[in-house]
């Protein structure tokens, strides 16, 4: 199983983010749901802030190019294998610094690897 953050979760169960959160723990994933907003998505309390997770295997973006700089820091310090660009969410400057890290980067749709088999 892979351990998962979810950047830009949503309660909002017409968000593609509250769907891939959902997913993801049906296919025994440990998610880690961080947003803006409080709520909850499928029992897990989405997280304020930028909560510190180790041995991150994927963080699935769900937040657009505009969102991102706050969290490239974040990111890269958490040190992902993969770090998934959902459609609408590329990023050259983000795309950039994560393979410099050494960090596997994916443009897919998080729904679709799940469903494929290929997560």
């Amino acid at each position: 199983m892979k351990k998962t953050i979810i950047i830009g979760a949503s309660p909002n169960p017409a968000r593609y983010s509250y769907r891939a959160t959902k997913l993801l723990k049906e296919y025994k994933h440990t998610v880690i749901p961080v947003g803006i907003r409080k709520g909850q998505i499928d029992g897990e309390n989405i997280i304020l802030g930028l909560p510190i997770v180790d041995n991150i295997h994927t963080i699935s973006l769900y937040v657009g190019y505009q969102r991102q700089a706050q969290y490239y820091n974040y990111i890269i310090d958490l040190k992902p294998k993969r770090l998934v660009f959902n459609p609408g969410t590329e990023n050259k400057e983000l795309y950039d610094l994560a393979k410099k890290a050494g960090i596997e980067v994916v443009e897919y749709c998080t729904l679709i690897m799940l469903n494929s088999g290929i997560y």
